[in-house]
């Protein structure tokens, strides 16, 4: 008999990639859960923040196409080719044919995401699940009631689950200071739009160069003028009323991201250089920094084949050399990157991407870089302090200016927006030194340390991060209880505070006895996503997939991919039992996982 009940908390593309994989396995999990329930705070199911008209604007790009969204019961372009033309206007889609290649707007692929939540459902029910819906539920607390029961808390109701999934996506924090023009985020972006439709008639500040700061260009852009297409060109004229609108994005290095670039394997795969047996060996208790055997023994001889493929001859000749190492082939790429004028760069860059994706020729050394850092996302158990300090300092800033790819639609609106002298680009670190009726005051330290200062009516902080600290975690009774710990990794080589670099701050060291700590942020979470309590146990009742909380154990969990990978990953352990134990799961147990089921 069916006695298990199973609760999803947020019905974003986590919560739908979950149940695909429920559906994919539906013969064993139907003899397990009777109910599935969804719980979702706003009023559309299906959606996803990102996605989702409230947030986010018709002008929007999804940076990502139809051929690379993991499998669901339709494809994006099968979903698209099936509606009315005037339904397919009002989601901005107006170019024809759909193509598999095409990148859409983003509530477009919102309304895909919904109509396939509402598939899934229906073909769930078929197979004798009770599902049901929960919208305008937010969600406010959970409280562990036993070892295999705990209750969901909303702002009306208590409803008691076996199993609940923390799938709650993108999260922000509103520390907007709308009287002196600052905006913590961009989002819901209707909020950076003037109510009374005037003009901004001065320089826009946005902090940030990469995917979200053009949301904020192409949304505030289309408002202040029109885009138009002379000669295969696309060119920016500003309306007559708004002479001093200009955006300036501000960005520590300089970088506008690489564009969007043909690939092999449009999907990612965790072992596609590698298997488990073999990454799972490379470490052992000598390894200070497993980052670097990681590239020696893995990174080294795939990039060397794929930088064959692209013959960047230069390249392939520094890394033959065993000396040189990831800190170097990082430097190296991302000169390769920069550029006296960044928008210069990216117009030599377009018409290269242009001629390629004509050509089909795809760039395999991004290509293959993306896969290699994937891989290593979900191997972050054998990373100590000092790998994960070199991930997010050296590595993850390269891979999000660099590798991630922006469409090349966006990057036609940037350079008409540079040519009509409405966009500019700065580099330097930037502080926020305060806010005032006058506006955001900010100084600006450029590589060589010279110090600038801007004053902006309008700043919008478009760095990207919706991370949610440990303390700031949203369902409080399990951080009270106990529940839930602090995510940390253990330094290899140091034991006091003292001799670590000082650019680590100090609260985020956590000595323990004789060995020191670092605090990751977010929480811990043992290899199937199970929360581990304040004694390093796992919940039996209560898994936690958003990236935001987990993001200092899963440090390149992006894009719809990974929401893929870690659904699957976490309705694996659903079905075995030998990954509910009591204690947690290790690595090497779950990896075989990986290599038994494709992994997309």
């Amino acid at each position: 008999m069916k006695t298990s009940t199973l609760a999803l908390i947020g019905s974003g593309p986590t919560s739908i990639y979950a149940l695909q994989h429920i559906l994919d396995n539906s013969e064993a999990l139907g003899k397990q859960f009777h109910l599935i329930s969804i719980f979702e705070k706003s009023s559309k199911l299906g959606y996803g923040m990102p996605f989702n008209p409230e947030f986010t604007d018709i002008y929007n790009l999804a940076n990502i196409s139809s051929e690379e969204i993991p499998k669901l019961p339709q494809t994006l372009a099968n979903w698209l080719r099936a509606q009315d033309r005037n339904y397919l206007k009002d989601l901005n889609v107006v170019e024809f044919p759909i193509k598999d290649t095409e990148v859409y707007s983003r509530i477009a692929l919102g309304a895909y995401f919904s109509a396939q939540l509402k598939l899934l459902i229906q073909n769930l029910k078929s197979k004798g699940f009770t599902i049901a819906t929960y919208r305008n539920h937010n969600v406010i607390d959970i409280k562990t009631i036993s070892n295999t029961t705990a209750e969901i808390i909303t702002e009306t109701h208590r409803f008691k689950f076996n199993k609940i999934i923390i799938a709650t996506g993108h999260h922000w924090e509103n520390k907007d200071q709308s009287e002196s023009g600052y905006y913590d985020s961009p989002w819901p972006i209707f909020k950076l739009l003037n109510p009374s439709k005037d003009y901004y008639n001065f320089d826009i500040g946005i902090l940030g160069a990469s995917l979200s700061a053009f949301d904020v260009v192409t949304s505030l852009a289309h408002r202040h003028g029109t885009f138009l297409r002379k000669n295969n060109r696309l060119t920016f004229k500003l309306h007559a009323k708004a002479s001093g609108f200009k955006i300036t994005l501000h960005d520590a290095n300089g970088w506008l991201p690489h564009l969007q670039y043909e690939q092999e394997q449009p999907y990612r795969e965790i072992y596609r250089h590698t298997t488990r047996e073999t990454l799972v060996n490379l470490k052992n208790e000598k390894d200070a920094l497993f980052i670097d055997t990681y590239f020696d023994e893995i990174c080294r001889p795939a990039l060397l084949k794929a930088l064959e493929k692209d013959d960047l001859r230069d390249v392939i000749q520094l890394l033959n050399d065993n000396s040189f190492d990831f800190k170097q082939f990082i430097e190296t790429m991302a000169k390769k990157h920069e550029y006296l004028d960044s928008f210069v760069g990216m117009r030599e860059e377009l018409e290269l991407a242009d001629k390629l994706l004509k050509r089909n020729k795809p760039i395999h050394w991004m290509e293959t870089l993306d896969d290699l850092m994937y891989s290593l996302n979900f191997h972050t158990d054998l990373f100590s302090a000092e790998d994960h300090l070199f991930f997010h300092t050296e590595i993850k800033p390269f891979l999000m200016n660099v590798i991630a790819a922006l469409p090349l639609q966006s990057a036609e609106i940037l350079l008409a927006l540079y040519e009509a002298d409405c966009i500019a680009l700065i580099n330097g670190k930037v502080e926020i030194q305060n806010k005032t009726t006058h506006g955001t005051h900010i100084k600006i330290v450029d590589e060589d340390n010279n110090e600038t200062t801007k004053t902006y009516k309008l700043f919008i902080n478009s760095s990207g991060n919706d991370t949610i600290a440990f303390d700031n975690f949203p369902f409080k009774s399990l951080k009270i209880n106990g529940d839930i710990s602090m995510a940390k990794a253990k330094f290899k080589t140091l034991s006091r505070i003292k001799d670590v670099r000082s650019s680590v701050p100090e609260d985020a060291l956590l000595p323990v006895n004789d060995t020191l700590y670092l605090n990751l942020g977010g929480i811990a979470i043992d290899n199937v996503y199970r929360c581990l309590d304040e004694n390093g146990q796992p919940s039996q009742s209560i898994y936690d997939l958003a990236f935001n909380h987990i993001y200092g154990l899963r440090p390149y969990s992006y894009g719809l991919q990974a929401c893929n990978a870690t659904s699957q990953i976490m309705v694996t352990s659903l079905l075995d039992s030998t990954l509910q134990s009591d204690e947690p799961v290790e690595i090497q147990t779950i990896t075989h996982t990986y290599d038994e089921e494709r992994m997309l």
